[in-house]
């Protein structure tokens, strides 16, 4: 632990004992709660005390300065102290059996320090003083309060300990020795440890509170903690004492409020009741049969309790989980915390409702991304979108309020994933949500045109080759020119050309042009996909007929990196030092291979490879998100897989064998259509059909690709500018410009003065947001609607999902959550939250796929149809309910998985 004074914190007992009244009496919002002198606890108890109206039970906290004090006589009375905590805060991951043992060892030393007198003295007058304000004796709560508990973005709720009832200054004292040490119990421990928090940089606070001995007590959300809607409140209640409802002993009665009323009530069963002892402590006892069902609180104190933790989440500014405890029936408020599970809703501040659609989901990226990135994506997108926990959204309000463009808008998202148009329609039927009919909604979508619109909206195109040639050597000419322009630019002449270049790039992605050969080539897809299901009952043939398209840039990436294999495969020691590299995470790999034997091919293979797709990456529509060629190292267990799985010529041998199952589908399908009624009409339009599907669909995928190109471009130029600013001791490092928006960044480029506490602050919310699962559609309640798949005849157990490229295969599951770590064999099926382009080299040897997000065309989808793989999308859960190595069964014709033993 660090001896050094913390925040201006000093030694002494004035500084080590504070009156719960004392923290907070000039502060009047949490965020200026001083948490690192009485934790999360102590400062929000103390934010309480000050509210009007509000009940607190008197008591006084023992601050963190106090801690430290302890910390120093243990550290000074064992040397084993910090030898073990060393073993806590190593870099290397540690083993449960390290945790358990340094944990136990460390607890033991804390609990044996022996108390400073000034401090017990400190102490014994603070009971004194709370007994001089009760007519009463007193028994006491004694509860934990770590720095790092209570957080906006992390409750560890229950990771230390609290002790109930407890009689006398020295069991006070005792128990405050237990609270110490519960830092370091196992629990909180490991809570730390996955939450990447360093244990030499969390305190202990304890808080004394006057013990209150309730009819009842529970938890009160002043927001749905399941739906996330701010409109309704849940209160939990039981008899006695709360640590029955908090430790699952016993059920609890279950009340939801909106506006003022009482809207579901469940009275549960109520078996056990804790209530404390007579010598101290607390003691479960069972409720009698006639009394279980009896209602823990009347409607009316449901109501009341309801209004009080309104008036606690407008003053903390946020939803809060609140205990309460029913004395007399009077409430006693004994804790407040944010509720960090709700997704943040985004700031509107016009008083009307709003439904939101989530872009991670359509763009394959439900991560969160950081300030530069979203900037970058809200100016190259056509329409303002939303931003909430780092995500983004379009708000489809009005369109959905306009009964013409609402038609539209969920024919053209159902094409694309089916579960949509589901979830708004329960929002529509409400009936009371959506504004008054808006005729004049503007189109959400930017440039892309709704299905069913006008033909004049999406005029046909050639079935010509050369117009997609065209379209490609237009976007490659573009970003080779801006890369020779971009060079040399500083400063603000650099923010100002990037700013400028963006309208290229808009230009180019949402180029007429470009939008009719992508929607024509869609189109086709989808009328192939409704006429031969009709026509043939063929479920399979579409995925079959986009088998090695021509001109796909990603589908082309995974089989390029497969000759790059081709290169490497016949020298071993090239083989073996890739292999080394990945083991010592030896970033700079490519400067040594030279070196080996075989090395300099090797290296011009790769560095051909990172030419044209090292621009690529996870998450790639986020500019600050690493690309292969900046971090090369993640291509090794791609390309080590591929040197172990494949033969030589795979890639030539693969694209030959798609374009023969496509060629013989297609002689297939026309020739059943010949024994069809109107057999002449049916075959000349599915072969216009086939052929614009495979003229057209791969270049698909190139828009994309060229935005990303442009991205990386300029992010090669902006960190060459946050270098500049770090040697001027403007910025701490460079990727602190990732938690600025361009248009802040060029201020700070202009006046050379950077916020240091916002981007600190913006940093601590990204690492918040990481913990955070977007929704599919998201209202302004902060209703968070995902839905799932449903399927009445599927086999009991199996995993429903959307069938997006056909075919049954059976293998290993291969679990990956980190594309730098996969290692997919021949055979396995990948499953995965989502993939992106980058993801595509693991197809090849992959044989099916299963995403939990995903769409029929999104992109995990179409590479999967482009490389005949079977695959199911938007499985719930798919990473947590499929274990690594289990043997599955995947239905990408129907749409689900089954378990096999």
């Amino acid at each position: 632990m660090n001896h050094a004074t913390h925040h201006g914190i000093k030694h002494g007992t004035s500084h080590d004992v504070l009156d719960l009244r004392e923290i907070g009496r000039h502060r009047a919002r949490r965020d200026d709660t001083p948490i690192a002198m009485v934790g999360g606890k102590g400062a929000h108890l103390g934010a309480l005390s000050h509210i009007e109206g509000i009940d607190v039970p008197a008591g006084f906290c023992i601050t963190t300065n106090a801690f430290r004090r302890i910390i120093a006589v243990a550290r000074a009375g064992d040397a084993r102290f910090d030898d073990h905590l060393d073993q806590l805060t190593r870099p290397d991951p540690i083993g449960q059996e390290t945790v358990r043992t340094s944990s136990a060892v460390l607890r033991d030393i804390i609990e044996a320090a022996a108390i400073p007198p000034d401090l017990t003295r400190a102490i014994a007058q603070a009971i004194e003083q709370v007994h001089a304000r009760s007519d009463a004796a007193i028994a006491w709560a004694v509860r934990s309060s770590a720095t790092a508990e209570d957080l906006p973005t992390a409750s560890f709720a229950g990771q230390q300990d609290t002790y109930l009832n407890v009689i006398g200054t020295a069991d006070v004292l005792r128990h405050i020795s237990k609270c110490w040490a519960s830092l370091f119990s196992e629990r909180a421990v490991t809570y730390r440890l996955r939450n990447g928090i360093d244990h030499r940089q969390v305190y202990m606070a304890v808080v004394v509170q006057q013990m209150v001995f309730p009819h009842a007590a529970g938890m009160l959300f002043t927001a749905d903690p399941v739906s996330g809607s701010r409109r309704i409140s849940v209160v939990e209640a039981g008899f006695g004492l709360g640590e029955a409802l908090v430790t699952g002993l016993t059920n609890a009665d279950r009340y939801e409020v909106r506006g003022g009323a009482i809207i579901t009530k469940t009275i549960a069963a109520k078996t056990l009741v804790v209530r404390t002892s007579p010598g101290g402590g607390t003691t479960s006892r069972a409720v009698e049969g006639v009394r279980q069902h009896d209602p823990a609180l009347t409607d009316d104190q449901v109501i009341r309790l309801v209004e009080l933790g309104g008036r606690i989440a407008a003053h903390f500014g946020s939803p809060q989980d609140i205990e309460w405890c029913l004395v007399d029936d009077g409430f006693a408020i004994v804790q407040s915390r944010p509720i960090t599970t709700l997704f943040p809703i985004p700031e509107t501040h016009d008083g009307t409702n709003h439904v939101y659609l989530s872009v991670g989901h359509q763009q394959m990226m439900t991560d969160p991304m950081k300030p530069l990135g979203i900037s970058f994506w809200q100016l190259t997108t056509p329409k303002p979108m939303s931003v909430a926990g780092g995500r983004l959204f379009v708000d489809v309000t009005e369109t959905l309020a306009s009964p013409v463009q609402r038609a539209g808008l969920l024919d053209m998202i159902g094409k694309s994933d089916p579960l949509l148009p589901e979830l708004l329609q329960e929002i529509i039927d409400r009936g009371d949500f959506l504004p008054p009919d808006s005729s004049a909604a503007t189109w959400p979508m930017g440039d892309i045109a709704p299905a069913g619109a006008p033909a004049g909206a999406l005029a046909p195109v050639e079935d010509d080759p050369a117009i997609v040639t065209t379209l490609i050597a237009r976007n490659r000419d573009s970003v080779a020119t801006l890369q020779q322009e971009i060079q040399g630019k500083t400063g603000l002449a650099l923010i100002e050309f990037i700013l400028t270049d963006i309208q290229e790039l808009r230009r180019l992605l949402f180029h007429p042009e470009s939008h009719r050969v992508i929607m024509a080539a869609m189109n086709a897809t989808w009328w192939l996909d409704e006429h031969l299901r009709a026509w043939l009952g063929d479920k399979r043939a579409v995925d079959a007929l986009t088998l090695s398209v021509a001109n796909n840039i990603t589908s082309e990436m995974g089989l390029a990196l497969l000759d790059v294999a081709d290169v490497i495969r016949p020298y071993p020691d090239v083989v073996r030092f890739l292999g080394h590299a990945l083991e010592q995470a030896d970033a700079h790999f490519l400067d040594a291979l030279p070196a080996v034997d075989g090395g300099t091919q090797a290296r011009e293979a790769i560095g051909r490879w990172l030419h044209t797709y090292g621009m690529r990456g996870v998450g790639e529509i986020d500019i600050t998100r690493p690309r292969w060629s900046e971090r090369p190292l993640m291509l090794l267990p791609l390309l080590l897989g591929n040197i172990r799985n494949f033969e030589p010529g795979a890639s030539a041998r693969r694209f030959a064998e798609g374009l023969d199952v496509a060629r013989e589908t297609e002689r297939d399908v026309l020739t059943h259509l010949r024994d069809l009624p109107d057999s002449e009409q049916k075959v000349a339009e599915t072969r216009r059909m086939i052929d614009r599907v495979r003229t057209l669909i791969g270049y698909r995928e190139y828009p994309k690709y060229g935005m990303v190109s442009r991205y990386f471009i300029y992010k090669q130029a902006l960190l060459g500018e946050a270098e500049r600013l770090v040697r001027d001791g403007v910025l701490h490092e460079c990727e602190d410009i990732y938690y600025l928006t361009l248009q802040e960044l060029r201020d700070v480029v202009r006046t050379h003065v950077a916020d240091a506490g916002l981007i600190l602050k913006r940093r601590d919310a990204f690492r918040g947001y990481q913990a955070l699962t977007p929704p599919r559609v998201l209202t302004s309640d902060g209703e968070c609607i995902n839905g799932k798949y449903r399927r009445a005849d599927i086999p009991a157990g199996a995993l429903v999902g959307l069938p997006v490229s056909a075919g049954t295969v059976e293998g290993r599951a291969r679990v990956v959550l980190d594309i730098a770590t996969a290692t997919i064999e021949p055979g396995d099926i990948l499953v995965t939250a989502y993939t992106d382009p980058s993801w595509t080299p693991l197809f090849v040897a992959a044989r099916g796929l299963v995403t939990e997000v995903g769409g029929l065309m999104t992109h995990g989808a179409v590479i999967a149809r482009e490389y005949g793989l079977p695959a199911v999308v938007g499985v719930e859960g798919a990473t947590k309910r499929i274990r690594d190595r289990q043997r599955i069964r995947l239905h990408g014709t129907e749409g689900y998985i089954e378990f096999l033993s």
